[in-house]
């Protein structure tokens, strides 16, 4: 069964091979998913690594969580589930202009 982790206080300038080859040593990596800025393409300092086992999970959150990598201490946990956001925004802006237009109707 696969198990996400969550990698934090990433340097910018680490890469997606980078994060293979350090979580590798802990048991086999299915997914590297290193998170970027849409605007720019610059690395966001997180990624997020799936290991194949949850052992080599287990051992790669105890052998990673805290050590230094390009300078940077890292936080090494397992990925919680994705938080639903509401929706859209914006959505007020459209039902404001509605009473506007009937308050300059002719009729």
């Amino acid at each position: 069964m696969n198990t996400k982790l969550y990698v934090g206080n990433l340097s910018f300038d680490t890469t997606e091979n980078d994060l293979q080859d350090l979580f590798a040593t802990f048991g086999p990596v299915t997914e590297v998913n290193l998170i970027t800025d849409r605007s720019t393409g610059r690395s966001r300092g997180f990624a997020f690594v799936t290991m194949a086992t949850p052992e080599g999970a287990k051992a790669a959150i105890e052998g990673m969580a805290g050590k230094s990598m390009n300078g940077r201490n890292l936080t090494v946990n397992e990925a919680r589930p994705r938080e639903e956001r509401s929706g859209g925004g914006g959505g007020e802006g459209f039902g404001s202009r509605g009473p506007r237009r009937q308050q300059y109707s002719r009729y």
